[in-house]
């Protein structure tokens, strides 16, 4: 039976879509040229935009002699979906959970700490 196909994005798709989402649309070549080291040989990066597609993260259109890849989901879009996935696998689908596990690792600054308590009390008025 093949394996399901992931619907978050790995480092290296993130890669790429790094650079759709910065010219809102590129070509394989393009894609390649403008990747920061180390470079991705053609064929390597034409695999992913296909796999890409697949997933439902860019479509292409025809441009000549070359496909026009341009992005279906939104930066924002692919990072909540990221943060669902990450709450639901280590943090029982609890924001909370996640929060206080952050809060609890890392040192923060008083401007932090600041913006942090000013989310809180908006939060409790919201209720």
């Amino acid at each position: 039976m093949p394996r399901e196909r992931s619907l978050t994005l790995t480092d290296h798709e993130l890669r790429l879509m790094n650079v759709l989402w910065e010219q809102r649309g590129a070509t394989v070549a393009d894609i390649v040229a403008l990747l920061d080291p180390p470079p991705l040989a053609y064929t390597t990066v034409l695999t992913t935009m296909r796999t890409l597609e697949d997933k439902g993260y860019v479509a292409h259109d025809k441009t000549g002699r070359a496909f026009l890849y341009r992005p279906l989901v939104k930066r924002s879009d692919a990072a909540t979906s990221l943060l669902d996935t990450l709450l639901e696998r280590f943090f029982g689908s609890s924001p909370g959970v996640l929060a206080l596990s952050l809060l609890e690792d890392e040192r923060l600054s008083g401007k932090d700490i600041a913006r942090l308590k000013q989310v809180i009390e908006r939060k409790r008025k919201s209720r």
